[in-house]
């Protein structure tokens, strides 16, 4: 498997687990105390970390770090926005558009040299 696609699979599986251990304690833990929550969510961290590690090491066998970073930002914003709209019913907003088309700009700029 390409080393691109290794990096883009696993970045995504980290960005599901560390979106969740960011917000879905907003849904699922609101009446909880903050130190429930930040408990969970930090037991969910764990679980991105073990992807996120190996996906960057991968990763940079091939692309400067630079490069992973940004392609880690379109990833993060390709999660939360379904996260944001499907599971935790925040409106769809134009202004994720906007994010995501200066994204792909920073991808084009990050990557035209490679």
């Amino acid at each position: 498997m390409p080393v691109l696609v290794q990096t883009i699979l696993l970045l995504t599986i980290a960005n599901i687990f560390i979106t969740f251990a960011w917000y879905a304690h907003l849904k699922e833990l609101n009446h909880q105390p903050w130190f429930i929550a930040a408990l969970m969510s930090w037991a969910i961290a764990l679980a991105e970390y073990l992807f996120q590690v190996p996906a960057n090491r991968i990763g940079h066998t091939q692309f400067n770090v630079g490069q992973l970073k940004i392609l880690q930002e379109v990833i993060t914003l390709s999660v939360f926005i379904p996260v944001s709209v499907f599971y935790l019913r925040e409106p769809l907003k134009w202004d994720y558009f906007w994010a995501g088309l200066c994204l792909v700009g920073a991808v084009y700029f990050i990557f035209r040299n490679a």
